[in-house]
């Protein structure tokens, strides 16, 4: 039986896309002159295998990875629209509660806890989509 664990993998489009782009970066910084970025991106639009392309950018530096940030921005709703969803829930439900408050006349401000859960639910929510996508987007190049 072959050992198929030291086989060389095949490259994708995708692979070479984002090498490429890794190369272009380091020429556009001045890390790489002009003649090494030409030379380099010809080898690598001529790359078979993923390893082929992991020694193009040997020598460059990773990036760094992308900072956290607030995780419920206008472009997390924008990319998710599971967060728009859940939003509108929350806002929702607030929204009732704190009208069935003022309705009943109620002394205490009860809705403060159903609506802090709410939106810590919220937040989490964001939060765990967030780190999944930067996983995702993690280049092994």
């Amino acid at each position: 039986m072959e050992d198929t664990s030291s086989a060389p993998i095949r490259a994708a489009d995708a692979d070479r896309d984002r090498v490429a782009t890794a190369v272009q970066t380091a020429g556009s910084e001045g890390r790489l002159t002009l003649d090494e970025v030409e030379e380099r991106l010809g080898r690598v639009y001529a790359a078979r295998f993923t390893d082929e392309l992991a020694a193009l950018t040997a020598d460059l530096p990773r990036p760094a990875p992308p900072s956290p940030g607030f995780p419920l921005g206008r472009e997390a709703l924008r990319r998710h629209p599971a967060l728009r969803v859940h939003l509108a829930v929350v806002v929702a439900i607030a929204v009732l509660v704190i009208a069935r408050w003022a309705v009943l006349g109620a002394g205490f401000f009860w809705p403060v806890f159903p609506v802090f859960w709410l939106g810590v639910s919220l937040l989490v929510h964001a939060r765990v989509r967030s780190v999944r996508e930067r996983v995702r987007t993690a280049v092994p190049y």
